[in-house]
């Protein structure tokens, strides 16, 4: 078989207890295949994307949206570009799942 394998990092800045975290997403044929949680450097993807542990959690609790968080700065996006915009649909529809999950940040 042949897997078009995508990757995106979440990177974490700033978190309570002072330390940098990630989470890892792969994707194979657009479709979630995989997540890694980890601390400090992120392993390789094909694009991260970084800001304050508070940032994600307002994205995640879906009181700021992705889109306005990198239009303004918040959030920083390194890597192939072209292939992020593709993931964002996948990456907005996780994100509503995970603002009805009760959760403290």
């Amino acid at each position: 078989m042949n897997f078009v394998t995508s990757s995106m990092s979440n990177i974490y800045l700033d978190c309570p207890d002072g330390e940098t975290r990630y989470l890892l997403f792969r994707f194979e044929n657009g479709e979630f295949a995989e997540l890694l949680l980890g601390q400090g450097e992120p392993p390789q993807a094909e694009f991260k994307i970084s800001g304050k542990y508070e940032t994600f959690a307002k994205i995640t609790q879906a009181e700021l949206s992705s889109h306005k968080a990198l239009m303004t700065g918040k959030l920083r996006l390194k890597g192939n570009i072209v292939k992020a915009l593709k993931l964002a649909a996948i990456a907005d529809r996780m994100n509503k799942v995970l603002a009805k999950i009760p959760a403290s940040y």
